[in-house]
């Protein structure tokens, strides 16, 4: 049985706990397709921050319940004051991405069903996507007559160039997970009962591994783009020199000679 911390609601927006080194944040509007309102943007955000301030944790598991990942904004929620709602909504959804995008561990995402507007963008944000065989992707904003939000073109622009970033987000075409996995928007698509359980062993794979590696790979990568190259020189310079302090690079090097696999303790 799953146990929750103290503070959060086991029938809340967003549920959140931890499994040993593996650090689990699921979407828990089912009813609602896990449209993003206020309560569920103030708790993912809670989410990320207790998370982050979790020593503990080595992976990032992002879920959601029933058959959908996140089909956007919930539109109902911002009839009333549009402009008032989309700013506290999109604040805690931000907040959150921000924290998860610096978080020294790899966030993976599992998504399904309909992946759409907001959705779209908390799965880009993550390290790592596995999709099931039904998921369908939509940009959705413009639909309703609005830009994007969640980082969503950010993540476009950067994993599919100017060019087809463009065409996603004005045409507003779905894009189904086998053409997801062709663009590079997921790592992986498999059979939808199979997808929960290889995301969870990939996950203890990363919560068994050298965090500390783990956290300056991800790093590098996500400043590649933007650095110069005597800049990211530099930069994995002192990310090498810092993993070679740990106990997990002596243990590495150790187990290598030895020819057996690696004991790593995330030090």
């Amino acid at each position: 049985m799953t146990s929750y911390p103290p503070t959060v609601d086991p029938n809340g927006p967003v549920l959140w706990w931890r499994d040993g080194g593996i650090a689990h944040i699921r979407f828990n509007r089912p009813e609602a397709l896990n449209a993003i309102d206020v309560a569920t943007a103030k708790a993912f955000h809670q989410a990320c921050q207790d998370i982050c301030a979790d020593a503990q944790v080595r992976v990032v598991r992002i879920t959601a319940a029933g058959r959908a990942f996140m089909a956007g904004g919930d539109l109902g929620a911002m009839q009333g004051d549009p402009t008032a709602v989309a700013h506290e909504l999109i604040s805690g959804m931000h907040g959150g991405l921000e924290l998860l995008a610096q978080l020294p561990v790899p966030v993976i995402a599992s998504v399904q069903g309909a992946v759409a507007g907001g959705g779209l963008g908390v799965m880009l944000g993550c390290d790592l996507v596995f999709a099931a065989d039904n998921t369908k992707l939509a940009i959705a904003y413009p639909l309703i007559g609005a830009s994007s939000d969640c980082s969503t073109t950010w993540g476009l622009a950067h994993m599919v160039g100017l060019r087809k970033a463009m065409e996603i987000v004005l045409m507003a075409e779905p894009i189904n997970a086998e053409e997801a996995l062709r663009l590079g928007l997921v790592n992986r698509v498999l059979p939808a009962d199979g997808l929960e359980a290889f995301s969870q062993q990939v996950a203890e794979r990363f919560a068994n591994g050298p965090t500390v590696a783990l956290g300056q790979l991800k790093r590098l990568v996500r400043r590649a783009l933007h650095n110069d190259l005597s800049s990211h020189l530099q930069a994995e310079a002192e990310g090498f020199v810092r993993c070679a302090a740990t106990a997990d690079f002596k243990e590495g090097i150790t187990a290598f000679l030895d020819k057996r696999p690696a004991q790593f303790q995330g030090q």
